[in-house]
């Protein structure tokens, strides 16, 4: 019976961890069907969980600070999208700028506002759904899951979504066809830095404060996760279930008195180990023609 309940724990325990990694990995997915690259989706969930910490602290209001979370993802996925469509700048640098922007200014406001170098004091935390003999679920685990489903729909079935697949395919053909090229990057960039700022947000409203570089290298698994899935929304979801999976072993294995002293060994067991399933299975697939090169009108 015991073995059972650990067995449901979990797995249930995989889905709320996994969220914030599916979450980064279909936006990324969105923006770079696109054509754009964003490797600055560590930088968009550092900021944003931040961002929903402050506002969650000063309203005590949770869903009003993940709603604030997502419209800074939005602007932050828009400013990138300027910068790589309109502008023509070089796409990872600007990725890499933002992730270091966002590390110092979150750093810096925990300073200003609590006088803190690690984390914030506590804020409210989203609530959840008791499962079975009260294993907690968060009800954005299971819409981040509608979302991979929907995106995987919208990408493949619908008008729109193949649109925006030309314009990371044959940015030419999709502009003869009267697409406006640099719009949909623009707007889809910005899609995929919502989905991260719901993530970033969810993260810091589940573990009920922020602390320093909270992200912790979800940004890059959701990049790795992007490649592993041939980018494709329905294989991501497996790609971040492994990841949260591993994570509710790591934490489990932390709560065994005789592990406790390598519990800095046992947190690498979620990125060591997705890192190897990703690397281990390849699917057939390849990314878009057009990828991270900039679009220039004849």
């Amino acid at each position: 019976m015991l073995e059972a309940w650990l067995v449901a724990a979990l797995a249930i325990g995989a889905l709320n961890f996994m969220t914030p990694v599916l979450l980064a990995t279909i936006g990324e997915i969105i923006t770079e069907k696109s054509g754009v690259v964003n490797i600055g989706i560590e930088g968009v969930i550092n900021l944003t969980a931040f961002i929903a910490t402050v506002v969650a602290f000063y309203t005590g209001d949770p869903w009003v600070a993940l709603t604030t979370a997502m419209i800074a993802g939005l602007g932050a996925g828009l400013a990138h999208g300027v910068i790589a469509a309109y502008l023509r700048g070089d796409q990872i640098v600007a990725g890499i700028g933002f992730n270091m922007i966002a590390y110092g200014v979150t750093v810096l406001g925990l300073v200003a506002l609590w006088g803190q170098y690690g984390s914030s004091p506590s804020i409210p935390t989203l609530p959840s759904i008791s499962i079975g003999r009260g294993l907690p679920l968060s009800p954005l685990a299971i819409i981040a899951v509608i979302i991979a489903v929907s995106t995987w729909y919208f990408l493949t079935k619908t008008d729109t979504g193949l649109r925006l697949q030309a314009c990371g395919e044959e940015p030419r053909a999709a502009e003869a066809m009267g697409v406006n090229v640099l719009l949909v990057r623009t707007l889809a960039t910005g899609l995929g830095g919502l989905l991260a700022g719901l993530g970033g947000g969810y993260l810091a409203l589940t573990l009920g404060s922020f602390t320093r570089g909270i992200a912790a290298g979800r940004g890059f698994i959701a990049l790795a996760n992007v490649a592993f899935s041939g980018w494709n929304p329905l294989i991501a979801i497996l790609g971040a279930y492994v990841f949260g999976f591993l994570e509710a072993v790591a934490i489990t294995l932390q709560s065994i008195p005789a592990l406790q002293e390598y519990s800095y060994l046992v947190n690498t067991l979620p990125y060591l180990g997705t890192l190897l399933v990703i690397a281990g299975f390849r699917w057939r697939a390849r990314m878009p023609r057009a990828l991270a090169k900039p679009y220039i009108k004849e």
